[in-house]
């Protein structure tokens, strides 16, 4: 089903498909997202002269799960605060943090099983621990989701966060700026993308109030611009520290970046269609729909990145 929004002469329309075909899309889109998730990082290595990562598919798979995990949840408790008021969709934290923490165990075994070692032994190594630490962060941050004070899980959270920092992008001089500028880009990638998704299911429960929608989307327009700032400062810095310039179409590394700037322009391009079509008082929800449509793609490029190989050594600098 469409999200209905403010026609341009300000009344109230509606688009509806059927749940079928609804059920379709979705599941195709799914589909895609699993084969880019098994598939895309020997297609981005091919011809580079790279080594294969074993088990390179389902790693991704896991992570995209870690990322839209953090996303969904960081969102929720974002989103709520710019909802203020009821009615709000039904949580997703917590199936989201167990989603999480099963993800984060899962990299831990086929660690184990790539290596050959013992899981046992694989939390001896610095990888293991972190993301040993990244699942029980998963499941305490559940675990807050459950109670009373749900605005709790942040602590545990952002130690998700900080554990993906420092096992995702290991630097050898200096892995502490690394982490930092990783962190950051983590957290305002999860807000953007998971406080819009919250945002789109609160327009659809208002969609009888077009004024009421329209409230919750301008107040998501107000911090949005600040975490495109945030994402673009250090995705550019990280970018320019981690891909030599000679490399940038020789590498997967190189070519998964270049998509992934093509989406984030793309993505940009159809976040200021809405806000322009937002203060002017007109149909907002199409861009707004297809802008978190092309972030699912970018948190799925995302994980892409995060597993194929360092492009420092086949650089001839």
């Amino acid at each position: 089903m469409i999200l209905p929004g403010p026609s341009e002469d300000g009344t109230s329309g509606s688009t509806v498909r059927s749940p079928a075909l609804t059920a379709g899309l979705v599941a195709g889109g799914v589909l895609v997202a699993l084969l880019v998730a098994l598939l895309g990082v020997g297609i981005a290595a091919r011809g580079t002269g790279e080594l294969g990562i074993p088990g390179a598919g389902v790693t991704t798979a896991l992570r995209v799960v870690v990322f839209a995990a953090l996303a969904l949840h960081l969102g929720e408790l974002s989103g709520h605060r710019l909802a203020r008021t009821d009615p709000v969709p039904r949580s997703w934290a917590v199936a989201a943090a167990l989603a999480g923490a099963t993800a984060s165990a899962g990299q831990i075994g086929l660690l184990a099983f790539v290596s050959g070692l013992k899981i046992t032994a694989v939390y001896g190594t610095v990888d293991g621990r972190l993301l040993l630490v990244m699942a029980n962060g998963f499941l305490v941050a559940a675990w807050c989701a459950a109670t009373s004070r749900p605005i709790s899980a942040v602590a545990p959270l952002a130690v998700v966060v900080g554990a993906e920092a420092l096992r995702a992008h290991p630097e050898q001089y200096t892995p502490l700026l690394g982490a930092a500028l990783t962190v950051v880009h983590l957290t305002a990638a999860s807000l953007w993308t998971g406080s819009l998704l919250y945002i789109v299911r609160t327009m659809w429960l208002r969609r009888d109030d077009p004024a009421a929608a329209r409230d919750v989307l301008t107040r998501y327009a107000r911090i949005a611009g600040w975490l495109f700032v945030a994402l673009a400062a250090t995705g550019t810095v990280s970018a320019l520290r981690r891909l030599p310039a000679d490399v940038v179409l020789t590498t997967a590394y190189g070519r998964v970046l270049i998509a992934k700037l093509i989406l984030i322009a793309l993505v940009s391009g159809l976040a200021l269609t809405a806000r322009r079509r937002l203060r002017r008082g007109g149909d907002m929800v199409t861009p707004v729909r297809r802008e978190l449509a092309a972030l699912a793609v970018v948190v799925l490029l995302s994980a892409v990145l995060t597993v194929v190989p360092d492009p420092h050594w086949i650089s001839t600098r």
